[in-house]
């Protein structure tokens, strides 16, 4: 088994090249002109003034609002400290993708948990999730995301690994101590494709109510994902429908708890940084 099949080639150079230090672009503004929104199934207890009355009884089974329909703001921006952050209220869930695809980039920001939760999760984690390389149809899973390759942003799981839909990754795993069972990243095992639910190699969260800093790095079809400094995840080989993964949009998504971002900006990536090369190599 190869499991990394490009990743050693791009180590070739030791550092980020010139222009990834620099070119940073911000995807944030007031008026989220970068971003779109598609709106998934209102859980039954959500009241739309003047819209339609559901009865999902989970949020994902329904006729989904669709998109560019917002009619309760789920995604908003504030002013704080003189920086614009992005306020995801999870009422409904939701998508926020870029209007531009992406491939080769180097993507940071920083997140924190409000308090808020909604059902159908009043007694879960609190959850949402960074998808890169997101393609093809909204509302392909669960009638509102599309088919991606999640970071997950859950509090005590923030950069596992969700393959939403089709796409699949090579990924060194081992077993999760129980009663998980899932998968858990391990950098100095084996590697298989995989698009179940993979843990992190590590609780990496600060406390609630404290800022998180998620970076996303890809080339190719290979991604790492890193938590506070720690890496969390590394992907490679990255594919749908036979096909390597290698570009789309960016999504943020509402999942039922109150969470905020700021920061988020993103830069081209022509090599992977040489201290990743532990979870790189073959």
């Amino acid at each position: 088994m190869k499991p990394i099949r490009s990743l050693a080639l791009l180590l070739s150079a030791t550092m980020l090249a010139p222009a990834a230090e620099e070119g940073w672009k911000d995807l944030l503004d007031d008026s989220l002109s970068q971003w779109e929104v598609h709106m998934g199934v209102p859980h039954k207890t959500v009241v739309i003034p003047g819209g339609p009355v559901s009865t999902s009884e989970n949020g994902t089974k329904g006729t989904p609002l669709g998109l560019n329909q917002d009619p309760l703001k789920v995604f908003t921006t504030i002013q704080e400290d003189g920086q614009t952050v992005l306020h995801v209220s999870g009422q409904i869930y939701a998508g926020l993708s870029t209007k531009e695809e992406f491939g080769d980039y180097h993507l940071s920001l920083e997140m924190k948990w409000g308090e808020k939760k909604w059902e159908p999760r009043l007694t879960d984690r609190r959850d949402s999730g960074v998808l890169i390389h997101a393609t093809g149809p909204h509302g392909k899973f669960w009638n509102v995301w599309m088919a991606s390759l999640e970071c997950q942003i859950q509090e005590h799981d923030c950069g596992d690994f969700i393959g939403l839909s089709g796409p699949s990754a090579m990924i060194r795993v081992g077993p999760s101590p129980e009663p998980d069972k899932r998968l858990m990243y391990d950098p100095e095992a084996e590697a298989q494709r995989t698009s179940a639910y993979t843990n992190a190699r590590t609780d990496a969260d600060k406390p609630n109510g404290e800022w998180n800093t998620i970076e996303i790095y890809t080339v190719g079809d290979d991604a790492i994902f890193v938590v506070n400094g720690t890496v969390n995840m590394a992907l490679s080989d990255a594919m749908i429908d036979g096909k390597p993964l290698t570009m789309g949009k960016i999504q943020l998504q509402s999942e039922a708890a109150e969470v905020f971002y700021r920061n988020l900006r993103i830069r081209p990536l022509k090599a992977f940084p040489e201290e990743f090369a532990e979870h790189l190599s073959e």
